[in-house]
């Protein structure tokens, strides 16, 4: 990518996943720097009032907890670190509530869990409600759900789970703040020659080899976690910077072309990488016939798949499950996410979406299957 279309990677972002680590959120563990959070709040509102969509996935439960708690080490235990983030969730999720309804901007606390992702119904749940989320102009706080988790199935210091709600959303970059400048050669505090790498690929294993430990004892992850976040967000086409958190009006700078940190390109464009994930990863469980006026907003107008549009509904498939989309003859022109069950995509067969709420006992998505989840054969 030239140097001039690096520039405008985060100068045309619209919706943007910010990752804040433990370190920073709570000023190396010596409790929630509400000062700082409030700098980050102020700037998350007004990406907002400039019609930039905003995620925050921030650390520091645990830490919090700890220090409410008096430990001054982290533990190792799972049950002690659940204890710890469900004392310190309390006063995370107060401060950013606050802190953002002080910009004018209101918030909502969303827990994931790695099951929550991998499970697709629950995928398209989660997915739903953060896009309906920002759809309302509020900023979405995410953490792990420390309190229900176990070892095997752990993010990591939430530099993972920033990778995944990137994917989960689509977003256009993530922004990873740290308490490092960005990416250097070698580690800065060991190599007085190391130089900080402003550009580069997101995926090369060279970066990788130039990635350090963890950065702190507060916090789990370290440099090498973010380089592996920068890869998975690139899976999904979204470009990663990884930049100190506190270098100031950080966010609002690189959403203006400034060059901070470390820039971690993706080499693939958004939609082609999601349309290829769909395409190459997934199971269909069932099929959906539509008729002609359908096969032409889906396939011609790249239109969702609407229920009216259904003519008949063959196997049996859950929510989030991938189903084919055939025309009169069978012939399959896409394939997608249903919204609906099989059983349920029976009932709105045929209706529109205004008597959903009669057929099925509650309101849905209006689509059978969103156009962002629909992968056509040309």
């Amino acid at each position: 990518m030239p140097a001039a279309a690096l520039s405008t990677v985060l100068l045309n972002a619209k919706r943007i996943v910010v990752k804040v680590g433990s370190s920073l959120v709570t000023d190396e563990g010596r409790g929630l720097d509400a000062e700082a959070i409030g700098l980050w709040c102020k700037q998350l509102a007004l990406l907002v009032q400039d019609g930039r969509e905003v995620i925050m996935v921030s650390s520091g439960a645990i830490a919090e907890g700890m220090k409410r708690l008096g430990w001054s080490s982290r533990p190792k235990a799972i049950h002690e670190l659940q204890a710890a983030a469900a004392v310190g969730q309390m006063g995370l999720v107060q401060v950013y509530e606050s802190k953002l309804r002080e910009n004018g901007i209101g918030s909502a606390q969303v827990l994931l869990t790695h099951a929550d992702l991998a499970d697709r119904e629950r995928y398209l749940n989660a997915r739903s409600t953060l896009l309906t989320l920002l759809q309302f102009g509020v900023v979405p706080v995410i953490n792990e759900n420390d309190t229900v988790v176990n070892d095997e199935i752990k993010f990591g210091d939430n530099d993972t789970l920033g990778a995944l709600v990137a994917n989960l959303v689509e977003a256009d970059v993530l922004i990873i703040l740290t308490d490092q400048k960005g990416l250097f050669t070698a580690d800065p505090r060991k190599d007085a020659k190391a130089t900080l790498v402003h550009e580069a690929q997101a995926g090369d294993p060279a970066l990788e080899a130039m990635a350090g430990g963890a950065g702190s004892s507060i916090g789990k992850g370290g440099m090498l976690t973010k380089i592996l976040a920068a890869k998975r967000a690139a899976g999904s086409g979204a470009s990663t910077v990884i930049a100190w958190g506190r270098e100031p009006d950080v966010l609002l700078r690189l959403t203006r072309g400034e060059a901070i940190g470390t820039l971690l390109v993706a080499q693939t464009p958004k939609n082609h990488a999601r349309k290829q994930w769909m395409a190459d990863h997934l199971q269909m469980r069932g099929s959906v016939l539509i008729d002609a006026g359908a096969v032409v907003k889906v396939r011609d107008e790249d239109k969702s798949l609407l229920p009216i549009g259904m003519t008949a509904v063959q196997g049996e498939f859950s929510r989030g499950d991938v189903i084919a989309v055939r025309d009169a003859d069978g012939l399959e022109i896409a394939r997608g996410l249903s919204n609906y069950s099989s059983a349920e995509a029976r009932l709105i067969c045929r209706k529109s979406s205004g008597e959903f709420e009669r057929l099925l006992g509650y309101t849905g998505e209006p689509e059978m299957v969103h156009r962002t989840n629909l992968v056509l054969h040309r």
